[in-house]
């Protein structure tokens, strides 16, 4: 008999465990990780748009691991004027070797997150397997993920010499100095969730806990299929 044991703590590691292999995944796929330098919109061969009083405005091209997001110069009298995608066709068209092994690192650790995740909707009916708590054992996944992402976000700043980081940020930009460009909101968003994914590991014992309780254990035994404690 599958007994549905919810308690405010295992909810929040579950909710909390979700959002954290999203946040990652996002940040993982999107091309804001390095804004460059601004450029002309009317750079690179396109005609200014005369009836867009910003034409002349300057825009600041992105470039993420493996794709970017370029300003169209083809594309004239058009509100959306931004070409995003990957530039890299396959893995080893990626930019710098830092950059592909960073790829490497943060798609195990997703991975590992995305697992975890999915898991942790059915913890409100199994809470153990083989004799171990699955708390236990998605806090220690949630661990090793969390390793795997700081390898990864360390190394991605080495690959900023590229030769492709360059033409974005400048003859400055150098490993571990990004030049003329600035961090995006994908690059946090990877740092936060890692920080965060460390507290979902250290937050599963909790969770653990409270549904290993002796109230919850009570509860079992007087035949309750439904446990709710907060």
């Amino acid at each position: 008999m599958c007994h549905v044991i919810v308690t405010c703590r295992s909810m929040l590691w579950t909710l909390l465990s979700i959002v954290v292999a999203f946040a990652e995944l996002i940040a993982f796929m999107s091309a804001d990780w390095l804004i460059g330098k601004a450029k002309s919109r009317g750079g690179g061969g396109a005609e200014p748009d005369d009836r867009s009083g910003g034409s002349s405005e300057p825009y600041h091209p992105t470039l993420g691991i493996y794709a970017r997001c370029i300003r169209n110069p083809g594309v004239q009298h058009v509100q959306r004027e931004t070409l995003c995608g990957p530039y890299a066709e396959n893995f080893g068209e990626i930019a710098s070797g830092f950059w592909q092994a960073t790829a490497i690192f943060l798609a195990v650790g997703i991975f590992i997150l995305c697992t975890v995740a999915l898991v942790s909707v059915f913890t409100m009916c199994v809470q153990s397997i083989m004799k171990k708590s699955i708390f236990n054992v998605c806090g220690l996944l949630q661990g090793i993920a969390g390793l795997f992402l700081i390898l990864g976000l360390i190394l991605y700043p080495a690959g900023w010499g590229c030769q492709k980081a360059i033409g974005y940020c400048g003859h400055y930009a150098s490993a571990y100095k990004p030049g003329d460009c600035s961090l995006g909101w994908a690059f946090y968003t990877a740092i936060g969730g890692t920080v965060l994914t460390f507290i979902c590991a250290v937050f599963s014992a909790q969770a653990e806990i409270a549904t290993s309780s002796d109230k919850v254990q009570e509860e079992i035994e007087e035949g309750k299929s439904l446990i709710c404690l907060l």
